[in-house]
């Protein structure tokens, strides 16, 4: 497998970041990756930096945003955006390293979850299209 550094997506993650207002994931700890050769047969994947190791190293939670190249860059614009959010939605809101499950609290990391948030992405990016001013929503 072969891991390179993916600023586009770094990019793209800070964007979902902004216009969603995700204020509880830290972007400046979010680090994105690309691999080819993978084994795996995901989009993408989510990696955290367990406590043990915040300890060992003495430092912050960080995680990183793996995106597979084989399954990931053939999907459609709008595909990649919700394979983004929900690798985002795995973070929890105490952004404290750990990683939220699928299923958790009664609340799940699924479809239905993912294109509502999604929708909210679209509408909000329409608004700042068509230039309302969406701060009172």
């Amino acid at each position: 497998m072969e891991v390179e550094s993916a600023p586009e997506i770094q990019e793209r993650i800070e964007h979902l970041l902004d216009i969603l207002e995700m204020r509880h994931i830290i972007g400046a700890r979010i680090i994105c990756m690309r691999s080819t050769g993978a084994k795996a047969n995901a989009y993408a994947r989510i990696w955290n930096l367990p406590k043990i190791w915040q300890k060992a190293l003495e430092v912050n939670p960080f995680y990183v945003i793996e995106v597979v190249s084989e399954h990931f860059d053939g999907l459609s614009e709008e595909r990649k955006i919700q394979v983004l959010i929900h690798e985002l939605m795995h973070i929890p809101k105490k952004f404290s390293g750990g990683l939220v499950p699928h299923k958790h609290n009664g609340g799940r990391i699924d479809k239905k979850a993912v294109d509502k948030i999604y929708a909210e992405y679209v509408r909000r990016m329409e608004a700042r299209s068509s230039g309302a001013d969406d701060s009172n929503k």
